[in-house]
């Protein structure tokens, strides 16, 4: 080749190897080859590709007879896997896979980096780093500018592993915001999205219980769709605790199973003194989950949970529910109808409640179709339903009904909406024990009793809409009458209806109690109003109703429910929502006779995602006896928020008080405040880092669940965990 044609401006051309037979595809400002000692030297703007290993530099000069390629100036390699790698100065062999790199900074395919006084690069594409350090955290501002990560790790040696994906550590400690805090000797952590077994972030916290605890948990990566951790729990006061967790995942569905285990002393729910009370005993929980699709329809769902005593889980701090629920359930959905078959378990954790008491449902059978031809102008929808429900030592229930549901929608010309509804059920009970059922309105009569229900409605709502108050105000009476011969409801027994309130959400349907088992009768006309203005940024809607009955129905609803009288209580809701900063709702219900408030119940929610303060407050009073356990009173306040101090900095808090006393609920032990729980934090979070300190006190006392005050340190770090 002539020499003219060898330094040509933006070369591009492919020169062979002699050893390997391959090429490496060569693209600069200029390029030079010398014949004699066989070397070639690209300057300015230098790219050098080979098997998709490229380089970038600003001179580039290759021995063909050693195969050394030596690149200098601002130089940026990158591998096959998006790994791109930074130095002043390289010493690669010809394959562009092995060499030495000075002052190097690697830049992996997630993000994080690896920087190094000196490494070197092997024929596999793992790198070896001395003096190294590595960090997930960006390196600069969101305007460009240089600064230090807040946290990083530090290490004599570093090996990284581009096949496995995984990065390993000699000497190494963790440094936060500069500063030395962990020795981590052995670490190592993976550098991608791939599930891969190891340790992950220990947590560790105190309580007054169980004293000083740590929590160390252990990633398995048995294959793509499955995985299980297992975790240690050692403390200070308390035997250590064992926990595991399996999960599956495959097309048809997933499922987990998670247990608790540990051998311990334990004081009974409900015992005085704590010493005597005392038992060493096996102590654990339980519990499943999953669900699968068999087909488009068909699809199966279960959950299962028990535990080996009623205060386990408080004390471990694992869960607060005072029941546990187990179902399974086989569903069948189409457009026009529904089946189910399930059944349900139930296991109490309340200190006063007897296990033989509580019901098992099964089966509970459940099936509805909807014809989508027009039957005399309207909709029809029937339904089956079955349920059996047993207790140990307690009442027992079975249940079957058939029903039918017809509905035709009219628009007037004056823009009315009048909805005529047709309605008949017939239901079949049978019942033994009865006379072990406490409530005597609940039990019913025993053996086999029958009822047929028959409802006739018609509903009519007439929207007003036009322009106010610079947006859309909508005024929209609503009147309804509901039709129902009397019915012997106190001769069947009553499981599912007991928790009767009236509410806005009921107001309008054709039976206001919450089941099946009883069922409104006689002749009532329910009239309300609703507002609502829409303007830019502002929704404002409210509602308000009342209901008449031809005869009252105190004997099946007690008084102070809100139905029990001709007249019933006036109830509304009202929400506001100002764009994304207030959001209000408050519902009600007002005495007929004098306005008290019988339910005042508000949540309001005032500021951004970052800075804001949340309010609850619940009062029920019903003046209903202590014999109904499901309508007693209550009255309590919700509070809680967070504080955004910084950018990465925050505060945050919550508290619950219990502000029922004992005339409102003769059963309280609450003198009218009596707080249940409240929490303090502290929090930051940069997106790379994220820590927070937590103090949370509990004031209630149940067995060895103590009441007391429980630390707990939270650490993650991007990419750190296995």
């Amino acid at each position: 080749m002539p020499a003219s044609a060898i330094g040509q401006t933006q070369t591009d051309a492919p020169i062979a190897s002699d050893q390997q037979n391959e090429e490496i595809e060569f693209k600069a400002d200029t390029l030079d080859y010398d014949f004699t000692n066989d070397v070639v030297t690209a300057k300015g703007n230098v790219i050098l590709d080979r098997d998709g290993y490229k380089l970038r530099a600003d001179q580039v000069v290759w021995d063909r007879k050693t195969g050394q390629v030596v690149a200098e100036g601002n130089i940026r390699s990158t591998s096959p896997d998006g790994d791109i790698a930074y130095g002043d100065r390289i010493e690669l062999t010809d394959s562009l896979r092995d060499g030495a790199i000075e002052n190097l900074l690697l830049v992996l395919d997630d993000g994080s980096r690896l920087a190094a006084q000196r490494s070197e690069r092997f024929t596999d594409g793992s790198v070896a780093l001395h003096n190294a350090a590595y960090t997930a955290c960006a390196v600069t501002t969101e305007e460009g500018c240089p600064k230090k990560p807040s946290w990083q790790i530090k290490a004599v040696k570093v090996i990284y592993d581009p096949v496995k994906k995984r990065v390993k550590y000699e000497g190494a400690r963790i440094e936060i915001f500069g500063l030395p805090v962990i020795p981590l000797p052995g670490l190592s952590h993976p550098i991608s999205d791939e599930n891969r077994s190891g340790i992950l972030v220990p947590d560790v916290k105190f309580d007054t219980v169980n004293g000083v605890g740590v929590t160390l948990p252990y990633y398995i990566s048995i294959a793509p769709n499955q995985d299980a951790t297992v975790t240690a729990q050692v403390f200070t006061d308390v035997a250590p605790l064992i926990s595991g967790t399996f999960r599956s995942l495959d097309q048809k569905g997933a499922f987990q199973i998670t247990g608790y285990a540990t051998y311990g002393s334990r004081i009974p729910a409900g015992a005085s003194d704590i010493l005597p009370n005392a038992e060493n005993d096996f102590r654990g929980y339980f519990a499943t989950s999953g669900r699968f699709r068999l087909d488009e329809k068909w699809t199966v769902s279960q959950s299962a949970r028990i535990v080996s005593d009623r205060t386990f889980l408080r004390r471990y701090d694992i869960s607060d529910d005072d029941s546990l629920r187990s179902t399974i359930n086989l569903e069948r959905i189409s457009d026009s109808s529904y089946f189910s078959l399930a059944g349900w378990a139930f296991q109490t954790l309340r200190v006063d409640d007897p296990q033989n008491r509580v019901p098992v449902a099964l089966p509970v059978i459940d099936y509805r179709k909807r014809f989508d031809d027009p039957i005399l102008g309207g909709r029809l929808q029937i339904q089956a339903n079955s349920l059996a429900i047993g207790r140990s030592e307690g009442q027992d229930t079975q249940r079957a009904f058939g029903s039918a549901r017809w509905d035709l929608r009219k628009l007037t010309d004056w823009g009315q909406e009048i909805t005529f509804t047709g309605f008949v059920r017939g239901d079949v009970y049978h019942s033994d024990d009865n006379a072990l059922n406490e409530t005597a309105i609940y039990r019913g009569l025993g053996g086999w009793q029958t009822r047929a229900v028959a409802t006739a409605a018609i509903d009519v709502k007439w929207p007003l809409i036009g322009e106010a108050f610079g947006g859309t105000q909508t005024i929209t009476p609503r009147f309804q009458i509901v039709a129902s011969p009397g019915l012997a409801n106190l001769s069947l027994p009553n499981e599912d209806s007991r928790a009767v309130d009236l509410e806005d959400s009921n107001l309008f349907a054709l039976n206001r109690f919450p089941g099946y088992d009883r069922y409104e009768d006689n002749v009532r006309a329910t009239y309300g109003l609703e507002w609502e203005i829409n303007r830019p940024n502002l929704q404002v809607n409210m509602i308000a109703g009342q209901s008449y009955r031809l005869e009252n129905n105190s004997n099946i609803v007690p008084s102070g429910t809100g139905l029990s009288d001709r007249f019933s209580d006036i109830v509304g809701r009202t929400n506001v929502r100002f764009k994304d900063i207030v959001k209000f709702t408050h519902r009600y219900r007002l005495d007929k006779d004098n306005l008290a408030i019988r339910r005042n119940e508000i949540d309001a929610t005032v500021g951004s995602k970052s800075t804001y303060a949340q309010i609850g407050y619940l009062r029920l009073n019903r003046n209903i006896g202590s014999e109904l356990e499901d309508l007693r009173d209550r009255e309590e306040v919700r509070v809680g928020g967070r504080y955004q101090i910084d950018k990465y900095w925050s505060v945050f808090g919550s508290a619950i008080i219990d502000l029922t006393d004992r005339s409102e609920d003769p059963l309280s032990i609450a003198d009218g405040y009596d707080p249940v729980r409240h929490r303090l934090g502290v929090a930051y979070d940069d997106g790379c880092l994220s820590m927070g300190v937590t103090w949370r006190y509990d004031y209630e006392d149940t067995g060895d669940a103590q009441r007391g005050s429980t630390f707990l340190f939270r650490l993650a770090l991007r990419n750190l965990g296995v």
